[in-house]
């Protein structure tokens, strides 16, 4: 798989190159940061006190997070076939033997398709699932919370990589 560039928005870029070109480069650093690791390391406990809390688990994560942001809050597509909707705690997190590639492929097949329902919509379009109140919410705003959410975990998996094994660097 080729790892996504990281690349800034531009400057001078409109509203909407702002936030995809801030959520492009998280996800890209989300590739490069798994870019060497092996599935021993990727699926390896570090953190004690969250033993799901794994390179691995969190490529998951990642991928459902965009699945529940774009298919299920903002188009209100089945919410059945993502983790994060069921009855198991932190299902999201459990890959118990999935190759590490494997799940970014799958990150990466699910950021394609969130980038085609943005391109697909306004800014100002909100959100169809009643259920969970996305009908409240702009696709600006799950695009400003996804540069957060995706983001954020881009710090974990830097802290992660290099407990797994050294390797260290910005981006």
């Amino acid at each position: 798989m080729t790892i996504p560039a990281r690349v800034r928005p531009p400057g001078d870029g409109d509203e909407r190159a702002q936030l995809l070109g801030w959520l492009n480069l998280q996800r890209a650093v989300v590739h490069q940061k798994c870019e060497g690791l092996d599935d021993a390391a990727a699926h390896r406990p570090l953190v004690p006190t969250s033993p799901l809390m794994t390179v691995a688990g969190l490529v998951s994560h990642l991928r459902w997070v965009e699945h529940c942001w774009f298919q299920v809050l903002f188009l209100d597509r089945d919410m059945a076939a993502n983790p994060q909707f069921g009855d198991v705690a932190d299902a999201d997190f459990r890959v118990d033997g999935v190759p590490l590639a494997r799940l970014l492929e799958e990150y990466a097949r699910e950021c394609a398709a969130s980038e085609a329902v943005v391109a697909a919509a306004s800014l100002d379009d909100r959100g169809r699932n009643r259920e969970h109140r996305a009908d409240t919410l702009t696709l600006r705003w799950i695009l400003g919370h996804m540069v957060e959410e995706v983001a954020r975990h881009v710090g974990h998996l830097d802290l992660l990589r290099e407990m797994a094994d050294g390797e260290k660097g910005y981006y």
